[in-house]
C-alpha cells in the first residue's frame, strides 16, 4: 500500500450523538466568500492597531462604523498593560449578514493573545455591546487573524533588524481579497 493511500480519509463508522450533520450541511450550502479589507494602521488606547473591515455581499463598513470600533476598543487597549499587553492588535470591524461584530486582538506576554468581541445589530454602531462569555472569531474572523498571527510570527518575532523596522514590516504586511 503506498504512503497516499493511507492519507485518504476514513468515514466514521458511528459518528458521535453531538455531530449534527443537518446543520453542517446547511452551513456548507450556504457558506460564500466576504470581503475583506485592510483599513490602515491606527493608535488607539496607547496601541499600534491594524484595522481590517469583514463584509458579507451587499455591505459596506462605514467610516462611521470604523469609528465607532475605534471608540469601543480604545477603553479595552487602555487596560492592556494590566492584563500583559504588548501594544499591538488588530481591530475586525465586520459587516455581517445577521448583525455587525467587531473584533479586538491584542498581542499580550508569553506568545499568547487577548480577545474581546462586540456585538450589535447590523448597520447600528451605536448598539454595539460586550459579546457573550466564550463568543469567538467565526470563520472569515479567524481567516483574517490566522494571517495576522502568521505575520505577528514573521514580521516582529522572526524579523531582523531594529524593532521599528520589523513593526514597519508587520504594519504593511495585511491580507485582502476574499476570506472563506
Amino acid at each position: 500500500m503506498s504512503e497516499l493511500s493511507d492519507m485518504r480519509p476514513q468515514v466514521w463508522p458511528d459518528l458521535p450523538e453531538a455531530v449534527d450533520v443537518e446543520r453542517l450541511n446547511g452551513l456548507a450550502e450556504e457558506h460564500h466568500a466576504r470581503a475583506v479589507r485592510a483599513l490602515g494602521t491606527r493608535e488607539a488606547g496607547g496601541h499600534l492597531v491594524k484595522v481590517y473591515a469583514v463584509e458579507v455581499p451587499g455591505r459596506t463598513v462605514t467610516e462611521r462604523e470604523e469609528a465607532t470600533a475605534l471608540g469601543l476598543a480604545r477603553p479595552h487597549l487602555e487596560l492592556g498593560r494590566a492584563r500583559g499587553s504588548l501594544g499591538l492588535a488588530v481591530l475586525i470591524v465586520h459587516a455581517g449578514g445577521d448583525g455587525d461584530y467587531v473584533l479586538v486582538h491584542t498581542w499580550i506576554e508569553g506568545y499568547m493573545s487577548d480577545l474581546a468581541v462586540f456585538v450589535g445589530p447590523a448597520g447600528r454602531p451605536d448598539q454595539l455591546r460586550p459579546g457573550r462569555a466564550g463568543l469567538a472569531p467565526c470563520v472569515w474572523e479567524a481567516a483574517v487573524l490566522a494571517h495576522e498571527r502568521d505575520a505577528f510570527a514573521r514580521r516582529v518575532l522572526d524579523g531582523t533588524g531594529p524593532m521599528a523596522e520589523r513593526l514597519a514590516a508587520w504594519r504593511v504586511d495585511v491580507v485582502e481579497g476574499e476570506a472563506r
